[in-house]
């Protein structure tokens, strides 16, 4: 048996290639060498990257097998994220594994532009001792403003309360409960630039942070100042930044990152009272292999078709172990609704009752939307790209839970809405301790058959003489049935019949059934 590939394009800790374990075909390329990584990339269905390797849309293009991307490292700068959702391809980083490698660095920025250390350790190699221009100044009893209290943020005043500063923050998605009770004091951008003695900036680089202390912000902060970046380059402008160090009015930096790298030219360095590291801020032996472990479980789930929690592009996260027998279940349930519906739903409702909602069934919504599309395109549907697919085909998909169900434990009815306004209903259910999935209701009709690869759905009139049609026009075709069930509302009305076959209906067979008992639905569906 063919082993997955896994391509590793940079180099990472060797925990990693343990991790992963012997169930791949692990490969190696030069992820920085463009014409090497896209000669590499056709066969391989995951990729390990860390910043070196660009995985753009050409990239991704030419990843034809590619399920997975696989960033050992929080940012995804070098990832075209927008392009591997819409060819289905997953997007994992390992968000947790620097934080403490980050924040321990923003404090040693500090600490180094705090006391001169860099400058002054420069000077006594280069053979001067100079002691009385290298002072420094405390953390003892200072203010320290920390902008973006996320994880990192929160690290960082974490290990400067150990150093008796105050703490300030500020971040809109944090409340002030949140921040007090983690000794922070909660205040707005300007309050902050204003009343910090330092700044520690722990912002994701987006179109909102980007250039956000610039020259109005340097301005307003407090002469003396002395500002740390050890998140994204780019949210400081550099050049606003070496004009206010020149003036006096900044007291020092700390920089971990810069706009454009890699750099060897900026006028930040023309400043002894700046102090750099080349974006060092994950680079410990500790994150390297928490990154490179974290990553290598993900693309293990990510192959073996699961729901990976550290994946950016998929809605889902942790999902609980009495949840994930349902999600195959619901996956073939929106495949039997997109062939007994014959169309794309404008709105599609994933209703789930019973004791199931007492967990988190999100994941169910995108299990539906995977089935709704994998049998009408010839693209590849997975996890990722199916809520994509739904918006580009106008069909708006909404999740309702309700704690009870009647006749089970636990029921899922996908209820959509047609174009003509006309509505189908599939309901299923797992029953017994082996979790059989059955079909327990279509359109309104109550059933209770066990799902399996070979299915046929027939509506037509009730009436005597079908049901022997079916036999024979299915035994002429050597099909066998395996099994079957009739529901009916009324005698002489409606009635639905569900067979379960040992092999698939030609699609001529189909037809002449259709013909022959004159059905309003005649439906087929191959579940492997």
């Amino acid at each position: 048996m063919t082993k997955p590939v896994v391509l590793i394009a940079e180099e990472l800790s060797p925990a990693t290639i343990d991790a992963l374990g012997p169930d791949f075909e692990v490969r190696n390329c030069d992820g920085a060498n463009r014409s090497e990584l896209l000669a590499a990339l056709p066969e391989a269905e995951a990729v390990l990257i860390r910043s070196a390797t660009k995985m753009d849309a050409e990239a991704i293009a030419a990843a034809k097998s590619l399920k997975v991307i696989a960033r050992a490292g929080v940012g995804l700068d070098n990832v075209d994220v927008p392009a591997a959702t819409k060819a289905g391809v997953m997007v994992v980083n390992a968000p947790t594994s620097n934080i403490t490698s980050a924040a321990e660095l923003a404090v040693g920025l500090m600490l180094a532009a705090a006391r001169n250390i860099a400058p002054a350790n420069q000077a006594l190699k280069g053979g001067a001792w100079k002691r009385s221009m290298y002072g420094g100044v405390e953390l003892l009893d200072k203010k320290v403003g920390i902008v973006g209290f996320g994880r990192i943020g929160q690290l960082v005043a974490e290990r400067l309360k150990g150093f008796g500063m105050e703490i300030l923050a500020y971040d809109p998605y944090v409340s002030a409960q949140k921040a007090g009770a983690l000794g922070a004091r909660l205040v707005t951008l300007d309050e902050l630039l204003a009343e910090s003695d330092f700044i520690s900036i722990h912002l994701p680089k987006t179109a909102e942070t980007l250039g956000l202390i610039g020259t109005e912000a340097l301005a307003k902060a407090k002469p003396g100042v002395i500002i740390v970046n050890a998140a994204r380059g780019g949210i400081i402008d550099e050049a606003a930044l070496a004009d206010a160090i020149a003036s006096g009015h900044i007291g020092g930096a700390g920089l971990d990152v810069f706009a454009a790298e890699p750099t060897t030219e900026s006028p930040l360095f023309d400043h002894e009272k700046v102090v750099v590291t080349p974006h060092l801020g994950a680079s410990t032996e500790e994150a390297q292999e928490k990154a490179g472990i974290s990553v290598a479980k993900s693309v293990r789930l990510a192959l073996a078709g699961d729901i990976v929690p550290d994946a950016v592009n998929v809605a889902g996260g942790v999902i609980a172990e009495e949840v994930r027998p349902g999600i195959d279940l619901v996956e073939k349930l929106g495949r039997i609704f997109t062939a007994v519906a014959g169309s794309v739903p404008v709105q599609l409702d994933i209703d789930v009752r019973g004791e199931i909602t007492e967990f988190d069934v999100s994941i169910w919504k995108l299990s539906a939307l995977k089935g709704l599309f994998t049998d009408i395109t010839n693209e590849p549907v997975t996890y990722v790209n199916a809520p994509l697919m739904a918006q580009e085909r106008g069909c708006e998909a909404r999740l309702i839970t309700h704690p009870v169900a009647e006749e089970f434990r636990n029921v899922t009815t996908l209820r959509g809405t047609l174009a003509d306004g006309s509505i189908v209903e599939v309901a299923g259910t797992l029953t017994g301790p082996k979790m059989v999935q059955k079909i327990i209701g279509v359109n309104g009709f109550d059933l209770e058959v066990p799902i399996s690869t070979h299915m046929a759905f027939l509506s037509y009139v009730d009436r005597p003489g079908v049901i022997g049609a079916f036999g024979r026009l299915l035994g002429d075709a050597g099909v066998n049935i395996a099994g079957m069930q009739l529901s009916r509302k009324e005698e002489g009305g409606a009635a639905l019949v569900v067979l379960t076959l040992d092999s698939a209906i030609p699609a001529p067979v189909l037809s002449a059934i259709a013909a022959e008992v004159d059905a309003t639905l005649a439906e087929v569906v191959t579940l492997d």
